[in-house]
């Protein structure tokens, strides 16, 4: 059963779909000015601690076994992420008190990430290691899963992909800035630790304050129930086939990119033959990547606003990242590495300003965003689930080339998934 209507909305919106005009409020342009910077804090942590410092970690407690120990940390941290992500979203959904439902998480989800990334800085052992990183990536979703509920709680539909256009500059500079960050900083990890978590802390505080959430203190709440409960873990493909659909191309592309993506740095070091060059070789693909994700999510976004179209934008760019995946199979090359940064990260910038939007148009439930999102987040985790157990084997067994034809295929697969979404264009 879906809340009733709520005064969350900070926007007046034309009922006329032709129109599609919006009145942009003071609340509404300071949530467009923070959600850059607030995504780029919160994922210059993701890029730079799973992206170079826990590889780098890896490798240094045991050298030999590292790609099996990287996927046995990998894959059970995003396993855990998979379970807290809608979790977390149904706690933020439930939550009542005059700050709002989203900002005490945001709040304390910094806070718990700060400290757990302290945890990862004095692991020495696999053990420790893995521990330490299956607890930054419940954190993670303590704050993630709220933060990704303000498009639908506070953004009106006609201006999503403007939005998300923005939210996902902020992602991909943040996630690639961590990785060039994180490389920069290889030698001092000690220092990232405590600097990465300091400056989320800054700049979520200052969202809260500048940027709040609407008082939820008033709000109606279901009475809790352990059916709706497990129920957070499942939304019917039946009663909702385009979330269905939707969630089945993140989650196909998601596979295929991360197969191939979560073993860059091995990849660099092992099947181009850097060795120990590879680190350094990690900034200059973040950059290449983060231009061209700029200039293809700073049109893109806005472009399927004006034009009202979601699905062909998405298609394309799984279609271009599949490709992006074939250029280094061909080319093993330094050179080839380079060209496939700069095609994955095209794509992966419409992708990300677009599906977002899409997603956002497609929830079951107006009452429950932060949870259906979660479930939907489960498309992005659950792959960093698979897709190290999967990778580990196929590196063991037929080597880093055979990655890329697997990843090729699952991306061709996930675009093709798009095609029966039916409510959005």
């Amino acid at each position: 059963m879906a809340m009733p209507p709520t005064p969350l909305e900070p926007v007046s919106e034309e009922a006329s779909d032709s129109s599609h005009r919006v009145t942009l409020t003071p609340q509404l342009r300071r949530l467009f000015g923070f959600i850059v910077p607030v995504n780029i804090a919160v994922y210059l942590i993701i890029g730079a601690v799973p992206g170079v410092f826990l590889p780098l970690q890896v490798e240094a407690i045991d050298p030999a076994n590292k790609a099996a120990n990287l996927a046995l940390i990998t894959g059970i941290g995003a396993l855990a992420a998979m379970i807290a992500s809608p979790i977390a979203g149904l706690i933020s959904d439930r939550t009542r008190s005059r700050f709002g439902r989203r900002a005490p998480w945001l709040v304390t989800g910094a806070i718990a990430i700060g400290l757990s990334l302290i945890g990862m800085s004095v692991a020495n052992t696999i053990v420790s290691l893995l521990l330490a990183w299956t607890i930054v990536q419940i954190a993670l979703n303590l704050l993630i899963s709220p933060l990704t509920a303000l498009l639908p709680d506070r953004v009106p539909t006609a201006i999503r992909g403007s939005f998300a256009t923005l939210s996902g500059i902020g992602l991909m500079v943040g996630a690639l800035g961590g990785q060039i960050l994180g490389a920069a900083l290889a030698s001092n990890m000690s220092l990232a630790y405590f600097l990465l978590p300091g400056i989320l802390l800054v700049v979520i505080t200052l969202f809260v304050v500048f940027s709040p959430d609407p008082s939820s203190a008033d709000m109606p709440r279901e009475p809790f129930s352990l059916t709706g409960f497990l129920g957070t873990f499942w939304i019917n493909p039946i009663k909702h086939p385009d979330f269905f659909w939707g969630f089945l191309g993140r989650l196909l592309l998601f596979t295929g990119y991360f197969i191939v993506t979560g073993y860059q740095l091995y990849i660099l070091q092992d099947y181009i033959g850097l060795g120990e060059g590879a680190v350094a070789a990690i900034p200059l693909l973040g950059f290449v990547s983060l231009i061209c994700i700029v200039i293809a999510t700073s049109f893109s976004g806005p472009l399927s606003d004006r034009l009202r179209r979601r699905k062909a934008f998405v298609i394309g760019a799984s279609i271009l990242m599949a490709a992006g995946l074939l250029v280094p199979w061909l080319a093993p090359t330094l050179t080839g590495m380079i060209l496939s940064s700069a095609v994955l990260g095209f794509g992966f910038g419409v992708y990300q300003a677009v599906d977002t939007a899409l997603m956002s148009e497609v929830l079951p439930s107006s009452g429950t965003y932060a949870k259906d999102l979660g479930v939907l987040n489960i498309a992005a985790t659950l792959p960093q689930t698979i897709s190290p157990f999967l990778g580990g084997l196929v590196v063991v067994g037929l080597g880093y080339e055979a990655l890329f034809p697997i990843g090729i295929v699952l991306a061709l697969l996930g675009a093709a998934a798009i095609l029966p979404i039916k409510a959005v264009r």
